[in-house]
């Protein structure tokens, strides 16, 4: 299973309701937070949707 490692790295004001709400069901709060999150085709859609606003990297 492929991990990935997501961290929020802009603000979320001026961004669209659906935009916020996919970054609060990621559970990312503030910016510079990081969770880390199995790849599957639903986390791939919730990530192309915001991918403006967070960092993608290879997780462990």
């Amino acid at each position: 299973m492929k991990k990935f490692s997501v961290t929020l790295i802009k603000s979320l004001i001026g961004c669209t309701e659906s935009q916020k709400r996919t970054v609060a069901v990621l559970g990312l709060k503030k910016i510079n937070s990081n969770k880390v999150f199995i790849d599957t085709p639903q986390f791939r859609g919730q990530i192309r949707k915001i991918q403006h606003l967070v960092r993608l990297e290879k997780g462990n």
